[in-house]
């Protein structure tokens, strides 16, 4: 893999690892600000993968990402609208993704692809169950509908995990 192609993978995986891992309970904003990131950083690696990848499931899967977090993302940015609370544009999330120094291993694109959807997916599974299982405040702008958004992409984030470790096991790093 040259230098080029390295470069735009660990921006992706600083996107989706390095802004979605917190461990404190997310507000209605700090909840948006990850899943948004998260969900551009899934986009952005499918991206790649795409163009990278020679294997029909890293390309299949690939595509479902692009598919399914770009609905995602359509979703929570109404939501977020709605509501007033302002949604990171991706100018600002690339912008953060080049501040990060990632220390890459030497392992295929394919591995390097499926081994970041585990680790992005267990972390996605995480933020999203603490928003769906956050007590509301009817008063709090909007956090009735993003406990409702998170609780409705659950199922969804746990199939593309259990898919994400599948291709994980059919392309072991080396």
């Amino acid at each position: 893999m040259d230098g080029f192609n390295l470069r735009h993978l660990a921006m992706a995986v600083a996107l989706s690892t390095g802004m979605m891992g917190a461990a404190f309970a997310a507000t209605s904003n700090d909840f948006v600000d990850k899943a948004a990131a998260g969900g551009i950083a899934e986009i952005e690696a499918s991206r790649l993968a795409l163009e990278k990848s020679q294997s029909a499931d890293i390309k299949a899967f690939a595509n479902m990402m692009i598919t399914d977090h770009g609905k995602a993302n359509d979703e929570l940015a109404t939501i977020a609208k709605k509501n007033d609370i302002e949604v990171p544009d991706s100018t600002t999330l690339v912008k953060q993704a080049k501040e990060k120094i990632l220390d890459m291993r030497d392992e295929s694109f394919d591995a390097a692809y499926a081994n970041n959807q585990v680790k992005a997916h267990e972390e996605a599974i995480e933020l999203f169950k603490k928003e769906a299982n956050t007590v509301t405040d009817d008063k709090t702008k909007g956090a009735v509908e993003l406990k409702g958004f998170a609780q409705k992409m659950l199922p969804g984030l746990e199939k593309h995990l259990d898919m994400a470790k599948k291709l994980q096991a059919a392309h072991p790093s080396k």
